[in-house]
């Protein structure tokens, strides 16, 4: 028999997560944790999502200035280093008459 304390962790408590996708996405996890020696498919989304929530590299305003930045550079409306220190330059000279 079980000897559940009521002083236990909640944190420790399993909830399930339901989660939509596509048969098509799904197949590439599967292929994924199959192929990365995870025992199970919700192993590996268990560590992709831990290891997403620990590392978190890009918010949404950071993705939206690199896709800006992306867009600049495939329309080749960026500028050089050069081209921007001299138009600075250009800047102060104006100011400081």
């Amino acid at each position: 028999m079980s000897n559940a304390s009521s002083s236990a962790d909640p944190s420790d408590t399993r909830v399930q997560l339901n989660v939509r996708v596509t048969q098509q996405f799904l197949d590439r996890i599967d292929e994924i944790w199959q192929g990365r020696g995870f025992n199970s498919r919700s192993e590996y989304i268990r560590y992709v999502l831990h290891d997403a929530a620990d590392h978190q590299t890009f918010d949404r305003d950071e993705l939206l200035a690199l896709a800006q930045a992306e867009r600049q550079l495939r329309e080749d409306t960026t500028h050089s280093f050069e081209d921007v220190l001299a138009q600075s330059e250009l800047d102060r000279e104006d100011t400081d008459e």
